[in-house]
């Protein structure tokens, strides 16, 4: 009887153990560890991704969009609810036309949430819903199209896979493009289907961005790089149109062009603004500064005439001409018209280097023009405490200081339209916010612009550099240029920049062009590369904009 007692008391010993060890373990787990395990639960059962705001549009001065976004669609999986991977793997990669391997490790990746697909088009999301692969999903999104194609291209920019601006505008203006990104939660059941999807934050879309382009005139400035291009194979080209009277960018072309729905096919430095981001000496496309600083100074005027030799030294350098010449007496006028560097050379003595170094400056050299656009480029000038004894034989022709398209457009806008020096203007308006124009400053009299302008005329006119070019019905004035690059501390006898500033019509411009390219192949000069080109732009833009024929 007392054995079986003593069996009764060890059993019943037993049980009481085993209950508190159960009581102390739900103890444990509740207590102590309840909020860990309840967490870990929720995280198990819901995921929480990002549904990105639309991105505004980039619309030209006709509210035409450049680039723009659609409603789309983002495919994500449930990688443990996928049977048949390697199957699933192929007709998703065969719809979506991505990498099967790609897709294969999307769907075999750790956790209940992973991105087969971004941004894809709702035409291909519902193809992928109707192959009904389980633990297959979709959520909105949104996705940049460009619907006049690769049209300012590297003004507009690109964006990245993030929907974050990457270059040009859309990065310069992506706290405005780029909206508010929105939450939504997924939450599934204990065998982790998909039962509810809650809006944790709504998402909201970008504003819209304005610009002064005309898509006429830009995609005819882009059809004429085209043609520079092929002909010369340069290792780029920028063609910039401007309306002087307000500094309103009509135009900014680069080439080569680039894809901004696939840039596979393009270079890193194909993505760069020539116009704001190139730099460069400008050669003989500065000598209207240079005049217009010496007749400013009441040195000169247009009809001052200098006896020039055939060279002109100036300290340890030696200038001479493009094309060899005899000693001949020639006006400012003659100087501007047939390019001399003798004379310019000996004009900018006259005004002398500390009030030549002034007037570059004066000009906005060496500084951003305050164009909208990122990352501009400033130049190089150097300062007068910098200056060599050879200095003033290289600045008075453009040559020993680099600058960007848009300086010089920004400074032959000064002389187009009698002397006051603006901003140029790219962006119009952003949202319903329309921009001030930037403040403008004189800098030379309207006296002193009018005679460069007309000093200009001879340029195009009869043993100009640029004689053969004509638009029929209008009088046309700008200067040519055709500059050494600068490279290892010297110049190269072999790489150019030939350009070419214009405006027209000479006497009150409407219309201004600037045409550079980099490294012309076979031919350099900038009145048979650069000239034409402004030509055949100012052929097509004039009539377009109703400047009447003179």
């Amino acid at each position: 009887m007392r054995r079986i007692e003593r069996r009764i008391g060890l059993l019943f010993a037993g049980f009481l153990l085993c209950f508190a060890v159960v009581v102390g373990r739900a103890v444990w787990l509740q207590g102590v560890k309840g909020a860990q395990l309840a967490s870990e639960a929720i995280s198990q059962q819901t995921e929480v991704v990002t549904v990105p705001g639309l991105r505004g549009d980039v619309l030209d001065r006709h509210g035409n969009k450049l680039a723009a976004s659609e409603d789309a669609a983002t495919i994500y999986a449930t990688p443990y609810q996928v049977k048949d991977k390697p199957r699933a793997a192929a007709r998703l990669a065969s719809v979506l036309g991505l990498d099967k391997g790609k897709v294969l490790e999307a769907l075999s990746a750790d956790g209940g949430f992973s991105y087969v697909a971004q941004r894809v088009d709702l035409a291909t999301a519902a193809r992928v819903e109707k192959l009904g692969i389980e633990g297959i999903g979709r959520l909105p999104a949104s996705r940049r199209t460009y619907p006049q194609g690769d049209m300012a291209a590297q003004v507009i920019g690109v964006v990245g896979t993030e929907n974050q601006g990457l270059s040009g505008l859309e990065a310069g203006e992506e706290e405005s493009l780029h909206g508010v990104d929105g939450e939504r939660r997924i939450v599934n059941d204990a065998l982790g289907r998909p039962i509810r999807l809650e809006t944790v934050r709504e998402a909201s879309d970008g504003e819209d961005i304005q610009l002064t382009i005309d898509p006429v005139i830009q995609q005819r400035a882009e059809q004429v790089l085209a043609e520079v291009g092929e002909a010369y194979a340069p290792e780029g080209a920028t063609a910039i149109v401007m309306d002087p009277r307000t500094s309103e960018v009509l135009a900014m072309a680069n080439w080569p062009p680039v894809d901004p729905d696939d840039l596979s096919a393009s270079r890193p430095e194909d993505l760069l603004n020539r116009a704001t981001g190139f730099t460069y000496e400008p050669g003989s496309t500065f000598k209207a500064f240079t005049v217009a600083a010496a007749l400013e100074e009441g040195l000169v005027g247009p009809e001052t005439a200098f006896v020039l030799p055939p060279t002109i030294d100036v300290a340890d350098r030696t200038i001479e001409e493009s094309h060899p010449r005899g000693t001949q007496t020639m006006t400012v006028g003659e100087i501007l018209a047939h390019s001399s560097n003798v004379g310019a050379v000996t004009i900018g003595l006259q005004v002398g280097s500390r009030k030549f170094s002034r007037w570059i400056k004066r000009f906005g050299f060496g500084r951003p023009t305050g164009i909208r656009f990122p990352a501009e480029e400033r130049g190089i000038v150097p300062e007068l405490e910098d200056y060599s004894g050879s200095t003033m034989g290289n600045l008075p022709l453009g040559q020993g200081l680099s600058v960007t398209p848009i300086q010089m457009m920004a400074g032959y806008a000064a002389i187009a339209n009698g002397g006051i020096l603006r901003p140029p203007r790219l962006v119009e308006r952003i949202g319903e916010r329309r921009l001030r124009p930037g403040k403008g400053r004189r800098v030379i009299s309207p006296q002193v612009a009018a005679q460069v302008r007309e000093m200009l005329e001879g340029v195009l006119g009869p043993g100009g550099t640029a004689s053969e070019v004509d638009v029929p019905g209008y009088t046309l004035a700008g200067k040519t240029g055709t500059a050494e690059v600068a490279e290892n501390g010297t110049y190269s006898e072999t790489k150019y920049v030939a350009s070419f500033m214009g405006f027209a019509p000479a006497e009150r411009p409407r219309l201004l062009v600037g045409v550079i390219v980099d490294q012309p192949k076979g031919e350099i000069y900038g009145g048979a590369v650069a000239a034409p080109a402004f030509g055949e732009i100012a052929e097509a833009a004039l009539p377009y904009l109703g400047v009447p024929r003179e």
